[in-house]
């Protein structure tokens, strides 16, 4: 089973993404920050990732950043699920090594179709 790592502030946006994977058979995990997900990242790498931009403590930018520079950091497919819309966050999104963008509100198709162009769903 594939690991997901959720992270979102937002208990409620975590539980949704957590019921969308877990009817793809994902094994989900969540964290409420970028510091707590890297915390879980280090201890064991998901295979995915989905993460928020707007968080306290670590936003989703620098959880990004520094996980690309973990030994294993270039494992996950990380999709950014957020708010931020403009071209500028998303270049910088992935530029610092996301490698999907999901605009909230978002559905169950939405994270389907991302997940199949990453070539995690069939």
């Amino acid at each position: 089973m594939k690991k997901c790592l959720v992270v979102d502030d937002s208990q409620t946006v975590r539980k949704i993404i957590r019921r969308i994977l877990e009817d793809f058979s994902f094994d989900c995990e969540e964290a409420e920050d970028g510091k707590q997900a890297l915390e879980k990242c280090q201890s064991h790498m998901p295979e995915l990732i989905m993460l928020d931009w707007n968080m306290p403590n670590v936003n989703g930018l620098e959880f990004l950043k520094m996980l690309r520079a973990l030994e294993n950091g270039n494992i996950p497919q990380v999709v950014f699920c957020t708010t931020e819309n403009t071209m500028e966050f998303i270049k910088n999104g992935i530029e610092a090594g996301a490698n999907e963008y999901i605009m909230k509100p978002f559905d169950k198709s939405v994270v389907e179709s991302k997940l199949i162009q990453l070539g995690i769903l069939q």
